[in-house]
């Protein structure tokens, strides 16, 4: 029975999807070094376009949120024409796409930057040996806290990047501002230790995303626009006593909009920072108003639960979507699920290689 309501269509802001299960955003580092979107990551998206809805992988919106290699951009018009041949071929299949806006900040380093340090709310280091980067693995580094007057550039690439998602035909936008990147980071006691407008206080570290969320639908119908958060995530070094009073409060404020969703990642899979019990979907069902997406962990059993007893709208499912391309009619047919991807496929620059090769029900 939890099954069926898993595949049953569902409502979000205007859109009726198909079914709940969402495809979670994921890196798969495959648009080059040019961070172009092509034609294997169209193949990719197109296999899984049968998911109630596609959340585009991670993309950046302007040079300086650069922070992983291979990852795709939306801020060059070679871009913005890359992804629109990628929702062109997920339409003509039925499906809908949102894109994930993202800003690394401080989770970058200065070879992505030309010598440049990677920026963040405050000069706080990642605790953590290592970083992926363009030269290959190399230490970690202090950010460059963003002045007061930086913030309205970074407020204003947000709300370029989003009108260039609609030019290249996107359905939606989700506000990244989880895991440990910028706007994470503007919300987390943690790391933001500022003392302007910006900082000390719960209310003064949501403004900036509370700016983002602005910009954006002054560009798109706010129930066109989600949003993720990640309460409960040690990622990327995370993690705030006070978290439950900061996104709690998030959660509230973010009522106002009338957003298509919000994303929380309230699965423990990807890090939990164990400062107290972890927030759960039904602790956001009572302070947020809109549809509530799940994530992380889930299998088709528990995200049924979830579904059923009302906790959830939908669940996005990340790591099974990877290996399972067919993951919905596995799913509604009842049939197993390929092994697990090796995790050096995950984000390996490799093309085909461990990104489109995985067999569907149909092929075995």
């Amino acid at each position: 029975m939890s099954t069926l309501k898993l595949l049953s269509p569902v409502t979000i802001g205007d859109l009726t999807l198909r079914n709940r299960i969402a495809m979670a955003p994921m890196t798969r580092a495959r648009a080059g070094e040019d961070r172009i979107p092509n034609e294997v990551m169209a193949v990719y998206y197109v296999q899984r376009a049968a998911a109630g809805l596609i959340i585009s992988e991670a993309t950046t919106v302007s040079p300086q949120a650069n922070g992983w290699n291979e990852s795709p951009g939306i801020y060059t018009d070679e871009m913005e024409n890359g992804w629109t041949q990628i929702t062109d071929a997920v339409h003509e299949q039925g499906g809908t796409i949102f894109m994930q806006l993202w800003h690394c900040g401080r989770a970058s380093h200065s070879s992505f930057h030309n010598g440049d340090r990677a920026v963040a709310p405050s000069a706080i280091a990642i605790e953590g040996e290592y970083i992926h980067t363009p030269k290959g693995k190399e230490p970690t580094e202090t950010p460059r806290a963003l002045e007061t007057h930086e913030l309205p550039g970074v407020v204003r690439d947000y709300q370029v990047a989003a009108e260039r998602a609609k030019n290249a035909g996107f359905d939606g936008i989700e506000i990244h501002s989880a895991n440990g990147y910028l706007l994470d980071t503007f919300l987390q006691s943690k790391t933001n230790h500022r003392n302007d407008a910006y900082g000390g206080s719960i209310e003064n570290r949501y403004r900036l995303l509370d700016e983002v969320v602005q910009a954006v639908i002054s560009v798109w119908p706010s129930n066109r626009v989600g949003v993720r958060l990640s309460p409960n995530g040690n990622f990327n070094d995370m993690g705030s006593p006070d978290y439950r009073d900061q996104f709690s409060y998030v959660a509230d404020q973010l009522n106002a909009f009338d957003l298509a969703y919000l994303h929380v990642m309230d699965g423990l899979g990807f890090g939990f920072h164990e400062l107290g019990a972890p927030m759960t979907l039904a602790d956001f069902r009572d302070i947020f108003k809109g549809p509530l997406i799940g994530n992380c962990g889930y299998t088709q059993q528990s995200a049924g639960e979830a579904v059923t007893a009302g906790d959830a709208d939908m669940i996005a499912f990340g790591r099974p979507f990877i290996s399972n391309p067919d993951l919905v009619k596995r799913f509604a047919e009842g049939l197993p699920l390929n092994d697990d991807a090796e995790m050096s496929d995950w984000y390996s620059p490799s093309g085909a290689k461990g990104y489109t090769d995985f067999p569907t029900v149909d092929d075995e």
